[in-house]
Order: C-alpha cells, then sequence, then structure tokens
C-alpha cells in the first residue's frame, strides 16, 4: 500500500499557500502547515476533517519557531517528503522615502524566511538521500520593476539561492524546485491597481505545482505564458528596459509604522 505524502508548507493560511494546502489534501497528504494566522490554519483544519493536518503559529522571520515547528513535525510524522517554503510578501517600497524598514522586511520574509524554512530539513533529507525541497519565487524577480524594488529584490534572491542549493543537494538525491508565480488571483495580488495579464486561478496554479513538483522539475513557470513574458523581459537589453517601464504602473507604497 502507498504511504500518503507528507508536506510541510510554510504561508499557508492564505492565497497560494492555502491553495498549495487544499491542493494536496485532495491528493491525500499528511500535511502541516504553519502560518502567522492560526485561526485561518484552524478554520482550514476544520474543513478538512478527513485529513491529518498539523498546524504550527509561527513567523517565518522567527527561525526558532521554524526549526520548533519543524521538529514538532517530524515528531508526530516522520521526515516530510516535499517542504514548501511558499511564505512572502509584497510590499511597494521606494528608496529615499524611509521604507527602509519595509525593504528589510519584504527581504526577511521571502528570502531568509526561505532558507530558515529549509535549514531544518536540508541535512536530514541529504543523510535519508530522499525528500524535495521546494520555493515559491516569483517571475518579478526576473527584472527589478518600478516601485518593486524589494519584492524584486527578494524574488531575484530566492532565484539565485534556490540554484545553488539545487545543485548542493544533487548529489544527495534531494530535489530542489523552483515555482515561479506569474499573477496568481489571491488575496495579495487584488490589491494590485494595474492590469494582469494571464491572471491564473490558485486552484489551478496549486494542482500544476503540485505536478510539477511530483516530477522533480527543477524550475517551472505558471501560468506557462508568463515563461515566455519572463524570457523575453529577461533578453531586454537595459536601455530598451529603461525606456519601457519607466512610466510601468507601480504598487503603492506600504504606509509605515
Amino acid at each position: 500500500m502507498t504511504q500518503p505524502l507528507k508536506v510541510f508548507i510554510t504561508g499557508a493560511s492564505s492565497g497560494i499557500g492555502a491553495a498549495l494546502a487544499a491542493e494536496y489534501a485532495r491528493r491525500g497528504a499528511i500535511l502541516g502547515l504553519v502560518a502567522r494566522r492560526t485561526d485561518a490554519l484552524e478554520a482550514f483544519r476544520q474543513s478538512h476533517p478527513q485529513h491529518p493536518i498539523s498546524l504550527y503559529g509561527a513567523d517565518v522571520r522567527d527561525a526558532d519557531a521554524l526549526a520548533a515547528a519543524a521538529h514538532a513535525f517530524v515528531a508526530e510524522h516522520g521526515m516530510p517528503d516535499v517542504v514548501i517554503a511558499n511564505a512572502g510578501v509584497s510590499r511597494g517600497a521606494l528608496t529615499g522615502h524611509g521604507d527602509l524598514a519595509t525593504f528589510r522586511d519584504v527581504m526577511d520574509t521571502n528570502y531568509f524566511g526561505m532558507v530558515a524554512t529549509f535549514e531544518p530539513f536540508a541535512q536530514a533529507m541529504a543523510e535519508a538521500k530522499r525528500g524535495t525541497l521546494v520555493g515559491i519565487a516569483s517571475v518579478a524577480g526576473v527584472r527589478g520593476l518600478p516601485g518593486s524594488g524589494a519584492y524584486s529584490a527578494s524574488k531575484a534572491a530566492a532565484f539565485a539561492y534556490l540554484e545553488a542549493l539545487r545543485v548542493e543537494m544533487r548529489p544527495f538525491n534531494v530535489p530542489v524546485v523552483t515555482i515561479a508565480p506569474g499573477y496568481i488571483r489571491t488575496p495579495m495580488t487584488a490589491k494590485n491597481p494595474y492590469r494582469m495579464p494571464f491572471l491564473m486561478d490558485a486552484d489551478r496554479f496549486a494542482a500544476a505545482s503540485a505536478d510539477a513538483i511530483a516530477r522533480g522539475t527543477s524550475f517551472a513557470v505558471f501560468p506557462w505564458p508568463m515563461r515566455v513574458v519572463a524570457t523575453l523581459l529577461g533578453a531586454l537589453p537595459r536601455w530598451l528596459y529603461d525606456r519601457a517601464f519607466e512610466r510601468a504602473p507601480r504598487k503603492p507604497r506600504t504606509a509605515q509604522h
């Protein structure tokens, strides 16, 4: 009898994370879900009463809390088959406008939070020569988008980190999968005051991502037309990119606290 997958997901309370959790629940997986909003996690568990779901209230910026959640999951269910570093924030920010805290918060969550998610699992997976590490990056990391310098920088860092980790884990038969979403219909993108081409529903994105993860795909972009867009953007010479995006619509700045 085939054993159910064991899947550990951060940022699972809404958006892409919640859609991935729902998709893996449909596939019969044992779930470990991490997020700051424990009420949303509990609501998800209540809506899936037939599935084994463990919940962990933690902020990915807190490496100790993440490590505690990881150790609790392993103690209860054993080593996960798939670890998905999904937690992320997107906030408008501009240099010279007092937004340094926003830049730091976005990088701490989107980049360092990814590293902290994998840290408790990577060595054990390497020793066991099994498991898959998955990072949710973004097409926004291909070029620096005006008004979204914090977000683009964090996702560019994620791209480079995941590539390095993929090569490091290759001798141990542990795939590292980079998933780069384009525009996905979530509460995060609902705040964008501009047109979002090829907007994809979160459940379709989650199903396509789970299939790519199962195949051990090293890099995938969804929806697929955004891979063409990302390739073209990456190939644009700097002078042309600068002219084309100088007047592009921008994400509003996030108010500082």
